[in-house]
Order: structure tokens, then sequence, then C-alpha cells
């Protein structure tokens, strides 16, 4: 029985049900009709045997077939019996047209008469042989209707037991309809988690996934409306200033006027790139803390040396000792980029708050199962109570000298919480400066 295309999960459990229920019914209705052969088979021949049995005293010593005692209605009789004299005369057939062999194995045996099957037992009486023979149409009639007795309660059962079976699968299901209906029946904005109470152990797994993806999503979508409203507010002031800059140069009077105001203008647009670029920074990071995107094994020594490079420059314009202090052998689970970010900001904040000639060194140290990746400067550091504050976005300490976006320290630390590390700033021991550690998770 094949079974309909159906996308339907209730569906298909009724109708993979409904076969099951006809397949084991045929499977009962086989095991039920041999069952009942055999045992009607060990019932019959004990029958004929004790038949051929009892007939072994009463019997004539010889003589001629004696018509009186064949009966024409062999209808009326399950049994046929022959008894045959010692040189092949039969005196003996209870149907006149039995025609079954005049020679037979003593015992029971199986033959071919009249265009069916007889059971066939033979006994030895004196100079005698009895034949019982029964049509073995009649015991598999008999187990056909000891196996339909059998199967007719449960085929009467079987509309029952669907209904049985829809009431089951529908109730169990119920939880999925009501996760459906909730979604359904939600705005376009609205992300809150859905129910997982009362729902089945095969459903609960897959809510909770879609639960875990409604937070990632909203805070994607945070991360977004924060971004756009930071954007809008932070591009406001360079935008005004670059404007007045523009207007200036225009009424420049002299060469030397138009000169000055030309270079602001360059600073100007310099300050605003330096922002757009660390707002797309800061945006592609809260977009991958956001999705959850997978992490790989990092060497952090390496990635250490490469962000050392990336500094080196920077650092041999203001003559500052950039260096890399410690390099323990750690792995830790990340995303290269990411990290690769987060160095290159902690180092580019060090140099360019460090005073021409200081130093700058970079280090990564193994600790109690921990990495710690540190930068410590030898520049004028950050108050105690501004310590945390430099971590927000767009947050400068005030009287700090240089350009900058705020956005420098805000960047490492969605990086850090993107990879379950810890971000601190304290004072730096060795240098005097500042010092930024990030507590990795070491793996190896």
């Amino acid at each position: 029985m094949s079974l309909p295309p159906s996308h339907s999960l209730r569906g298909r459990l009724l109708w993979l049900l409904l076969v099951a229920i006809i397949f084991l019914a045929g499977v009962q209705a086989v095991i039920a009709y041999r069952t009942a052969l055999a045992e009607a088979d060990v019932i019959f021949d004990y029958q004929m045997q004790q038949m051929a049995m009892s007939l072994r005293p009463g019997l004539p010593v010889g003589g001629e077939l004696d018509e009186s005692f064949e009966t024409k209605d062999e209808e009326n009789f399950d049994f046929v019996i022959q008894v045959w004299t010692a040189d092949g005369l039969r005196v003996f057939q209870s149907s006149a047209r039995a025609e079954l062999p005049q020679r037979a194995v003593l015992g029971f045996s199986t033959v071919q008469a009249r265009g069916t099957t007889y059971r066939l037992f033979s006994v030895a009486a004196g100079a005698q042989v009895i034949q019982v023979a029964q049509d073995m149409a009649a015991r598999r009639e008999m187990a056909g209707t000891l196996a339909l007795r059998t199967v007719s309660p449960m085929v009467l059962m079987v509309p029952l037991l669907m209904l049985v079976v829809w009431w089951v699968v529908s109730a169990s299901l119920a939880p999925v309809s009501r996760v459906r209906k909730q979604i359904a029946t939600r705005q376009a904005d609205d992300l809150s988690e859905l129910s997982e109470g009362d729902l089945p152990d095969e459903i609960r797994p897959l809510v909770h996934e879609l639960n875990l993806l409604f937070h990632r999503v909203r805070q994607a979508f945070d991360a977004q409306n924060n971004f756009v409203a930071d954007a809008a507010h932070e591009l406001r002031s360079p935008l005004a200033a670059l404007k007045l800059q523009l207007q200036g140069l225009r009424r420049a009077a002299d060469e030397a006027a138009r000169d000055v105001a030309i270079n602001r203008l360059n600073a100007g647009i310099d300050r605003a790139t330096r922002l757009v670029e660390q707002l797309l920074v800061l945006a592609r990071q809260q977009s991958n803390s956001a999705a959850g995107a997978k992490a790989v094994p990092i060497d952090l020594t390496t990635l250490a040396r490469l962000a050392l490079a990336d500094a080196a420059g920077a650092a041999a314009a203001r003559q500052i000792d950039l260096g890399l202090a410690q390099a323990d052998p750690g792995i830790v689970m990340g995303h290269e980029e990411a990290l690769r970010i987060l160095m290159r900001n902690l180092l580019d904040n060090a140099i360019k708050y460090t005073p021409v000639g200081g130093t700058v060194n970079l280090a990564i140290r193994g600790k109690d199962g921990q990495t710690l990746l540190t930068v410590d400067d030898s520049g004028p550091g950050i108050a105690a109570e501004d310590r945390q504050r430099v971590l927000d976005r767009f947050y400068r300490v005030a009287g700090t000298e240089g350009s900058g976006s705020g956005l420098g320290l805000a960047i490492v630390k969605t990086i850090a919480d993107l990879h379950q590390a810890t971000l601190s700033i304290d004072r730096s021991e060795s240098l005097g400066g500042l010092r930024a550690t990030v507590t990795f998770t070491r793996v190896s």
C-alpha cells in the first residue's frame, strides 16, 4: 500500500499508523491461520489414528466387499475408510467413489486422489490393512474459519483504533499548533521569546533554538538602532566643522590665509574619515557579536607580531620604542580579523597618547589556564574615576590632547565581549602609563 504524498506531519502519522494496523492485522491473520492449521492437523491425525485403531478388533477375517456397508451420501462424512485384505481385495469402503490407493505405507502419508490431497493413515489388522483418509480441504477450511474468528474483532476495532490514534496525534501536535498561532499573530517587530511550556521533548529544542535566533536578531536590531543614533549624533559636529572650514577658505583674503584654511579643512576631513572608519568597524563587530559568528582556534602570539608590524610605521613617526615584551604560547577560540583590530586599536591608542620618544610594549602571557594580552605605555595614563567610562562610545577624557573619536576602546570592548573575554584598564607598573589587559580563556 503506497502512501499519498503529504507534507502534513499529522497526515503522515495517521497514514503510517493505519498501514501499520492493517499490516499487523494481516500478519496476525497469517499467524492465526498457520497456528490453527497446525492444531487441526494434530487433532485430526489423532482422530484418524483412534478411528483406525477402534476398527481393528471388530473386522471380519476375510470375505468379499459388503455393499450394505457402503454409503452413497459421502457428503455427510469428513473421513473415508477402506479395508483391504492381504491379497489386495477391498472388503469395506465408506465411500463408493473413494478411489484411494490399494497399498500404502503404514502410518501417516499424503496422497493425491480425486483431484485433491488426502491425509492418509494406514494400520495393519491381522491379514488386513485399515485405511482412514481425510480431504485436506476440510482442514484448511476449518483453519480459515478459526483465523477469521480471531482477526474479525481486530478488523471491527480498526475504525475505533483510528479514532483513538487521530485523537492522540492531534493532542500531541496541539503544542505545535499553539506555537504556530503565536508566530502567526505577531507583529513584524515583535521578537519576544516564545513560550516553551508544555512542549514535547522533540519540539522544545526547536522552539528553544528559535528563541535564541530571536534573541540574536533582537541584539542585531538594537545594535543597528544604536549605531544609527550614535552615528547621526557624532557626524553632525564634524560635518558642521567642515562647513565652517570651507566658509573660512572662501573668505581667505590672501594666499597665506588660504593655506591655513586648506590645512584646517584637510585635518577636518581626516578626522571625519577616521570617525566614519571607526563607526563602520564598530558596526561590523557589533553585527558579528549579535550574529554569533563561529569561532576558530587562533594563535595570539602570531597575531601579535602582525599587529606590531601594522603599528610600526606610526610608532616610528613618533620615535616610540614599540616591542613584544613577552610571547608565551597560547591558543584561544576567536575570529582572526576581529582580534587583529583589537590589538591594532590598543596599540594605536597607546602610540597616540604616549609622548614622543616614549615606550609601548605588547605582551602575551599565560596564567592559570588563561591568556593575558597586555599593552603598556609610558604616557600620562587615565585617572581611576575615568577608566570605566573610557570604554563607552564617544567618551573622551576632558583635556586630552590629540584628535580622536572616542571609539577605539569601545571597539576593543565589543570585540572582547564577542570572545567572552574581559577588558580592564589599570596603571602600568613597568612603564608608569596605562595598561590595557584583555583576559581570554586559553584552549592550549
